[in-house]
């Protein structure tokens, strides 16, 4: 891993190239199939390697060229779900949407990101995060018909994705993200056994671990609910004291134009932190002063060994330019701040 002071990284997704699916857009199908949509998968994950090289970004992914979505691609792969019987329900109890069914015991089969992971390892030399959905936000983009429990279900996901994560740590992967923006809605499912379902679903790893919480990306759904969230969000003060007391390394984190309490952070001292210093839901790029800012009204309250700059959620729906000037002023955002520590 990085010694570096402050290194950089992103949430996950960044907008895919226009010759590969319909660029803005989230569950674009792909314009391409067979032998050439794997190369053009492969193609568009070194653009996105190289995008985030070049804007100096220090812990890279792969942008998540190779899947439509963050939760649907994983569990696409998985046996037990029917894609074509489908039913409506509320996603986390913002929006309704048309999910598959578990119609039987979920497992997995194959690997599914493995080889992707391995691709990336063979691209850089630089520290590589993966991510991959948590048992909470899988549950709550499916109609449960065998399990009918959500806690049994996430329990199943959890054991899935550990299975995956062990073998994208032999991989060569060095961070292991799981996304969870369910923590920011259940919160009393999250502290009775999500956040337990999440440490499963990180068990027995030596790569470090990361949970992903955020407020969402900027599709017009988010930003609706997020006018009803007042004047202060504080919703991650309900879940910080149990994933303080939890066996995951690192908590990533939407600050930027968030009406989130800095001082939160604080709930989660001696933990390293992902903050989000650049906004996904607005097409304006920010300056490197302001990506300093943040970070310095964040350094208050984690300690500068522990704080990874990084954007607020995934950068999919963004236009790619603006996407990549969003990678650039978070570099240099962090170097600004990395000067002032002596770093």
């Amino acid at each position: 891993m990085t010694t570096m002071l402050l290194p950089t990284t992103t949430a996950g997704s960044l907008p895919k190239p226009g010759w590969l699916a319909e660029p803005e857009t989230l569950w674009s199908p792909w314009k391409l199939e067979g032998a050439a949509l794997v190369a053009g998968k492969q193609d568009a994950l070194r653009l996105a390697l190289d995008d985030q090289r070049q804007a100096g970004i220090a812990i890279v992914g792969d942008g998540e060229q190779t899947r439509q979505h963050f939760v649907t691609t994983f569990i696409e792969h998985l046996d037990g779900v029917d894609f074509a019987k489908r039913a409506t329900v509320r996603i986390r109890d913002r929006y309704d949407a048309s999910v598959p069914t578990v119609v039987g015991a979920v497992a997995r089969p194959r690997p599914v990101f493995v080889e992707d992971a391995r691709f990336l390892r063979a691209q850089t030399t630089r520290p590589i995060k993966w991510t991959l959905p948590g048992p909470m936000t899988m549950i709550d983009t499916l109609y449960d018909d065998h399990y009918r429990s959500r806690e049994k279900l996430a329990w199943e996901f959890a054991c899935i994705l550990n299975e995956e994560a062990r073998e994208l740590e032999a991989a060569g992967v060095d961070i292991i993200q799981f996304d969870e923006p369910a923590f920011n809605v259940f919160f009393d499912e999250a502290n009775d056994w999500g956040i337990a379902a999440l440490e499963r679903a990180a068990a027995g790893l030596t790569a470090k671990t990361a949970v992903h919480i955020c407020y969402g990306y900027g599709i017009a759904a988010n930003t609706e609910w997020k006018k009803t969230l007042g004047r202060e969000w504080r919703q991650y003060e309900r879940t910080f004291p149990a994933l303080r007391a939890s066996t995951i390394d690192i908590i990533s984190l939407e600050c930027r134009n968030s009406r989130v309490p800095m001082d939160l952070i604080e709930l989660v001292r001696g933990k390293t932190v992902m903050v989000g210093a650049i906004d996904v839901a607005t097409h304006d790029v920010e300056t490197p002063e302001e990506v300093a800012e943040t970070l310095r009204a964040a350094l208050r309250f984690v300690d500068a060994d522990k704080l990874y700059p990084a954007t607020n959620c995934g950068m999919a729906p963004l236009p790619r330019a603006v996407a990549q000037g969003k990678l650039r002023a978070l570099a240099a955002g962090a170097a600004i701040v990395r000067r002032e520590l002596g770093g």
